[in-house]
């Protein structure tokens, strides 16, 4: 059966407008920027910080109109916990964001205070905490990835204890824990926001392991940064905050 002029130029039109929607509706997923914060309570940090903002917050007011932004984060959470926290993920989230590992570490102080151990044996038990964070934070890591929504993660900073030789200690163990994150983050070409260059001093801190109004507005920068600038489609790892 031959087709007429008249059903041809229906079909056109009808093509045309389906072409025309399509791409009206892809403007609109570009201009609707949804970033999510996942992890503990370097996001999740109100209860620290009484009336002042919250790192939300400071990520919202930094990010402006342009963006929304969700906390999935909370407060004594880890790593395992994060995959709970993706099953909330809104539909309309474009860009996630993850800090987690502190409390993982916390988990394992005691091995820190250990006065009956010698040094090869501190060391092994390092080893065989680091080699299971790792693990975790790479299980955590690739079922985020699934997501398909481009994905930065930030390191553990330092801690501000008032002793300095409980800081040394601190930092010494943290950095078996930031090994681990940056190598997953560096094998799947994943930003890294490093929270140790960020945190310089004691007003960035709400108490000795939680950030304060300062040291959230540092990361709420960094976050601005890292999604206004960094090129996901690269894969490729850059640390933040960028060398100047």
């Amino acid at each position: 059966m031959q087709t007429t002029r008249r059903e041809l130029l229906y079909a056109g039109a009808i093509a045309g407008g389906l072409c025309l929607k399509n791409q009206i509706y892809a403007q609109s997923n570009q201009s609707d920027k949804h970033v999510v914060l996942l992890g503990d309570s370097i996001f999740d940090n109100k209860i620290y910080v009484g009336t002042s903002p919250a790192v939300i917050d400071q990520v919202r007011s930094t990010l402006g109109n342009q963006w929304k932004a969700t906390l999935l984060a909370v407060d004594g959470n880890v790593t395992n916990d994060v995959v709970r926290q993706m099953q909330k993920l809104p539909e309309t989230a474009t860009h996630l964001v993850i800090s987690v590992g502190g409390n993982d570490a916390l988990v394992n102080q005691a091995i820190l205070t250990g006065q009956d151990s010698s040094a090869a044996a501190t060391f092994l038990k390092l080893s065989e905490i680091q080699q299971t964070f790792g693990t975790r934070y790479e299980t955590m890591i690739k079922q985020v990835l699934s997501q398909n929504r481009p994905t930065a993660v930030c390191t553990i900073y330092d801690p501000n204890f008032a002793n300095s030789q409980q800081n040394q200690i601190a930092s010494a163990a943290l950095s078996v824990f930031n090994d681990r994150i940056t190598r997953t983050a560096f094998a799947h070409g994943i930003p890294v926001i490093d929270l140790r260059l960020l945190f310089t001093g004691k007003q960035d801190y709400a108490n000795p392991i939680e950030p304060g109004p300062q040291g959230g507005a540092k990361i709420a920068k960094q976050i601005q940064q890292i999604l206004l600038h960094h090129d996901f489609t690269r894969k490729q790892s850059v640390i933040y905050p960028a060398a100047k």
